[in-house]
């Protein structure tokens, strides 16, 4: 019954089994996709390396795609149809089967790189610096797509030489309009080459304090303090002032203490030494402070202590250990802190 109905040159029965190869294709893709999800994700996530997992999950997008178009060409070529619309089709296709091969080197190579030049780059006392990684695979990642577009047209005809020459023509008019994204390009290059700061890094810039997420070739992601996502053109970051806070080897600190003025030279020797004994019992401070008999204040006998936090400890939670620390010894010994006084005299 089916066979004795044509539509298009071709029977109803010819183009239901198409139909059903087309269908077949969907549920294969969709299977291969159950089937790496589940079973072989979990199986390679048993392995002690990476690179399988990371292999697995990256290619299985251009894979499926790529047995959803084998599908398509075997269900369309099956069928009799004009001349201009196959030819039509097989140009499509063949621009779709080169952009999917691109599609696949390009995962395929960024693999490589974040199994492989990526750790070594993250290793200590390596050469390569790990935005110089990250610069390369996005670098390669632009270039590989290039070629696979310029191939895709090619192959249907388009003259590239032509519409490259075009590109070249109208590329400077492009480029006066777009002079803040080439200002940011040009940011970005610098900032990957003078590393000033790695992916991880606390920095301030201006007003902005805060963990670096990405180093983009266009803007700086930040994380501040107050857990705000900040975004930082690059050519702002190259002219600014920027403090990489991370890189510091410690923390100065600098407290100022006021003494009353009843206080002994005797006590006042011994604030001296009690803030001079206090690495001995505070951990996350260096060894080396200064303190001194600064000078005589309004109302009050100025101490300087100047202390180093020790790199990686906790700030804050270290200031506070300090001075409870002083506040602890100095109110043992007696030694009352000043407050701003005034005396009045006044004539009878």
């Amino acid at each position: 019954m089916l066979q004795e109905h044509f539509f298009w040159n071709n029977s109803l029965l010819e183009w239901l089994i198409s139909a059903t190869i087309i269908i077949g294709g969907f549920l294969a893709g969709r299977c291969t996709y159950w089937l790496s999800s589940k079973i072989l994700l979990k199986f390679t996530a048993r392995t002690k390396n990476k690179w399988d997992d990371l292999l697995v999950s990256k290619l299985q997008s251009p894979f499926i795609f790529a047995i959803m178009l084998i599908s398509f060409w075997c269900a369309i070529t099956r069928l009799t149809l004009p001349d201009k619309f196959m030819h039509a089709v097989q140009e499509i296709y063949t621009v779709f089967i080169i952009l999917n091969g691109t599609w696949f080197i390009a995962r395929l190579i960024g693999c490589l790189i974040q199994t492989i030049l990526i750790p070594y780059a993250n290793r200590e006392h390596t050469k390569i610096d790990a935005n110089i990684s990250i610069l390369v695979q996005r670098t390669l990642n632009y270039l590989i797509w290039f070629i696979g577009i310029v191939l895709a047209l090619h192959n249907i005809g388009v003259q590239v030489g032509t519409l490259i020459t075009g590109l070249g023509i109208g590329g400077a008019a492009l480029a006066l309009a777009a002079q803040d994204t080439i200002k940011n390009l040009f940011g970005g290059i610098t900032l990957f080459f003078d590393r000033p700061f790695h992916i991880g890094d606390r920095i301030k810039i201006d007003n902005v304090d805060g963990y670096v997420l990405d180093i983009g070739l266009r803007s700086l992601r930040i994380r501040t303090l107050d857990n705000r996502l900040i975004t930082i053109p690059n050519y702002k970051v190259v002219d600014s002032t920027l403090e990489n806070i991370t890189s510091e080897p410690n923390r100065r600190v600098i407290t100022d203490l006021g003494l009353t003025y009843d206080t002994t030279p005797e006590q006042m020797e011994l604030a001296i030494n009690i803030l001079k004994s206090l690495p001995e019992q505070i951990n996350d401070i260096d060894s080396q402070v200064d303190t001194c008999f600064m000078e005589y204040g309004d109302s009050a006998l100025q101490l300087r202590f100047i202390y180093y936090i020790k790199k990686d400890k906790d700030i804050y939670k270290t200031r506070s250990i300090v001075n409870l620390e002083i506040l602890r010894q100095f109110n043992a010994n007696k030694l009352e802190f000043a407050f701003p006084t005034q005396t009045l005299y006044v004539k009878h």
